[in-house]
């Protein structure tokens, strides 16, 4: 029995290797086999007319294996280091593993600002459909080296459906350690299910799967659900599987049911409002009461002074913003007109008083209807 696939097969798609999968839980060598086989299994997609974009983990990990270290570090300082280090030899090993095939392949390093500036987002859309234009493999991996805890993207489950938007790719392949999502942790139960296919990601889902994380990955399960529900409410099935099983890639794109697939949804949320719900990072949140939460929430008004309760964080003009319930649940996240410390002077205030309490008066709303996504489009 055969999975249905888009019309007309892949025609672009999305593949993410973790490090746990190219290195191991413990100090080991990185996987030469596997790296080999996801090489021969993407050219041959290749061949086919399928673009790919790999998204590749992996830095710090090998940057910590050639300088023998049993664990990695803790000190960002130190993981910066030892990515840049390892960077190369992630690159190394897979432009070997490539140049068997005769695909060029190109080192595509993200950061936390290129997701939030709008412009270099565009650029990074721009640069990656120009490399695919010249037949060339984009090898994507967050830039680990200047990239600091509280601007990080966090992790390549996430930074892969982003990706995955950015390109407008058919398919997002999560290969992982995981052989698939369950009803429950098998590594606990060992009579737990697998589950062949998720209709829908839901935040009950995401809140009832608890998110084990191994020595050199960054993620877990968790992250894989936020990646799901992120490609497929653009419109992009997503697959998880064991990125050790033979041609398991190959075997996927046929339309073999392993591993777990995550039905594409429609596309809720279009260019920028996928931007502000799926690519941004917060800065910090403000609490609204409760006629705020029924204006934004039911009538589509946008967040007044009035409106607000209270201001968690230091972010600043133009930043995301989680806005909350009384009861501290997300129901919106947005980009802010003003700074924390402004918001903190006009909160309950009415916005016609936003210049005596301020000095200045750029606009009536603390954000704007257009600049919000609400929870249920995430």
């Amino acid at each position: 029995m055969k999975r249905a696939n888009p019309p007309g097969g892949f025609k672009k798609i999305v593949v993410k290797l973790g490090s746990a999968l190219l290195v191991g839980d413990e100090l080991t060598p990185i996987d030469l086999n596997l790296i080999h086989s996801v090489a021969a299994q993407i050219t041959s997609l290749r061949k086919k007319g399928t673009s790919v974009v790999l998204v590749s983990s992996g830095a710090i990990a090998l940057g910590s294996s050639a300088l023998g270290l049993e664990r990695p570090p803790q000190r960002m300082a130190d993981r910066q280091a030892l990515a840049a280090i390892g960077q190369s030899i992630l690159m190394t090993t897979w432009r070997n593993a490539f140049a068997v095939h005769g695909v060029e392949v190109a080192q595509v390093l993200l950061t936390h600002d290129d997701i939030q500036t709008r412009q270099r987002y565009l650029n990074a859309s721009q640069t990656l459909d120009s490399l695919l234009q010249f037949d060339v493999l984009p090898i994507v991996n967050e830039n680990d080296t200047v990239s600091t805890e509280e601007i990080r993207l966090g992790d390549n489950d996430r930074l892969s459906a982003l990706v995955a938007s950015i390109i407008q790719a058919d398919g997002l392949f999560i290969l992982s350690t995981a052989e698939a999502l369950f009803d429950r942790d098998p590594t606990v139960y060992p009579d737990a299910v697998r589950i062949p296919v998720v209709e829908k990601v839901t935040q009950d889902m995401i809140d009832r799967t608890e998110s084990s994380r191994t020595n050199w990955g960054t993620g877990g399960m968790v992250t894989k659900l936020d990646a799901a529900r992120a490609a497929t409410s653009q419109g992009i099935p997503t697959y998880l599987a064991q990125g050790r099983i033979k041609h398991i890639l190959s075997r996927l794109v046929e339309g073999e049911p392993l591993g777990t697939m995550f039905c594409a949804g429609s596309r809720e949320l279009q260019g920028r409002k996928h931007w502000i719900g799926y690519s941004l990072v917060p800065m910090g949140s403000m609490v609204v009461d409760q006629g705020a939460q029924t204006a934004l929430c039911q009538m589509g008004k946008s967040l007044l002074p009035s409106g607000v309760l209270s201001v968690e964080g230091t972010f600043r003009r133009g930043d995301c913003v989680r806005v909350l319930d009384v009861n501290g649940t997300e129901i919106c996240r947005g980009i802010t007109n003003f700074d924390a410390h402004d918001i903190n002077r006009i909160k309950g205030h009415s916005s016609n008083d936003i210049h005596d309490l301020i000095g200045f008066h750029p606009c009536d709303e603390v954000i704007h209807r257009d600049d919000l996504v609400l929870k249920k489009d995430r």
